[in-house]
């Protein structure tokens, strides 16, 4: 790992931190809903399968948005569609608590996956072009902040279940945060796209468009298999510790919370890592911290130690979204806006696919067994991200 040789600084102006905030709202519908997914079963009396497609439903809401988030942008803006992207997943959320029915939970799961895909990345991209060479830097740390947000509510979750509140109230944290920050910061703008300016200075033909190279799509194909690894830790583990400990499973929603107390944890730690170091091998490193942590998990059949595989994983998992996204963003050709669509059609993919399949898995052969498609998803990744690497180094020109 090789030191770059300019530390890189990051300017945390309103813009910026409005998109953070829009990234903590986001934080509350991702986690809120992923840690009332169990609950939510019990309350539908459904199989694992049929559960899992409310990640499906995450994944159409989050293909749809992806494919129609470019020509949204160009036609409206960039501050007018981070703003109706929040709308939409806020009005998601509150489908959701209003009634069990399942035909309606899936529409709200869909229409916030919609909405959040929107508000996530459009703020990505902003991010990503108005902070330059500490755009990854930036996307690390908004997610640092979102994740740590997350964490409330993935508790508030839990702790609110066994009242007579429910667990649904806690879901509604997203909508009345949306209302606040839009009462407090609906005014700032949001700085203009400059990515085609900067992709001119690089010499980028003009007229058609280049298509994306192969690099481009190994790196969206990394960025699937981090995603939907995520996601089954979100929506899946509490599930796993539940049947490994014999937790109820309103108490194994917490199982949640350790995980995201870890991606927190990490998120914060590699803010100065990745302002200074090559993003590559960071996120190397990572996929093996997370392989180790959810070694300590799936095989742990105590509390304690499910935990700590979970706030292991977490670490590890903590900058694979942020450096992922980073990395389709670098491999577009300076098309920050179009890249960050074209992840947020992968991601969500990943969202529906991974859950889903674990599901079905798991109600063949458990929950336990199921959860080898982890290592799985590692492994794709590291090969992906060894084999463009690889590559890359292959295609530089040698050193007079």
């Amino acid at each position: 790992m090789s030191s770059t040789a300019v530390v890189r600084s990051l300017t945390r102006d309103r813009p910026t931190w409005l998109i953070y905030f829009q990234l903590c709202i986001f934080a509350t519908y991702l986690y809120g809903l992923s840690a009332a997914l169990p609950l939510l079963r019990l309350d539908q009396g459904v199989s694992q399968a049929v559960a899992g497609l409310h990640g499906t439903a995450m994944a159409a809401g989050g293909v749809t948005s992806g494919l129609a988030m470019p020509r949204v942008m160009a036609r409206l803006g960039r501050r007018l569609t981070t703003w109706i992207g929040t709308a939409a997943m806020t009005f998601g959320v509150t489908l959701v608590a209003l009634t069990p029915a399942l035909p309606v939970t899936l529409l709200g799961y869909g229409l916030a996956s919609a909405g959040g895909s929107i508000a996530l990345y459009a703020g990505m991209s902003v991010l990503s072009d108005h902070h330059g060479v500490a755009g990854p830097a930036a996307i690390n740390e908004a997610n640092a902040v979102g994740v740590t947000v997350g964490i409330g509510v993935s508790y508030l979750i839990s702790a609110l279940a066994p009242t007579p509140l429910g667990w649904r109230a806690g879901i509604l944290v997203t909508p009345v945060a949306a209302l606040l920050l839009l009462a407090l910061m609906g005014r700032v703008w949001i700085p203009r796209d400059t990515s085609a300016g900067r992709a001119s200075a690089r010499e980028v033909p003009t007229g058609p468009k280049v298509p994306y190279d192969w690099r481009f799509h190994t790196a969206c194909g990394v960025l699937f298999c981090l995603v939907a690894m995520e996601f089954l830790f979100n929506m899946w583990a509490a599930r796993l510790l539940a049947d490994r400990t014999g937790m109820t499973a309103a108490a194994a929603a917490t199982g949640l919370t350790a995980f995201t107390v870890g991606v927190a944890a990490g998120r914060f730690a590699a803010g100065r890592l990745t302002l200074r170091f090559d993003p590559t091998p960071l996120l190397t490193c990572a996929l093996f911290v997370t392989l180790t942590g959810w070694a300590v998990f799936w095989l742990g059949d105590t509390p304690a130690l499910c935990y700590a595989g979970l706030v292991l994983s977490g670490v590890g998992a903590a900058v694979q979204f942020p450096l992922g996204l980073a990395r389709v963003i670098a491999s577009s050709g300076g098309r920050a806006a179009e890249a960050s669509a074209a992840a947020s059609v992968w991601a969500s993919t990943a969202t529906g696919v991974g859950p889903f399949a674990l599901g079905a898995l798991a109600d063949g052969f458990g929950t336990h067994t199921a959860f080898l498609i982890v290592p799985l998803l590692i492994f794709c990744a590291v090969c992906g991200i060894a084999v463009s690497s690889w590559r890359a180094a292959e295609a530089r020109p040698p050193a007079p």
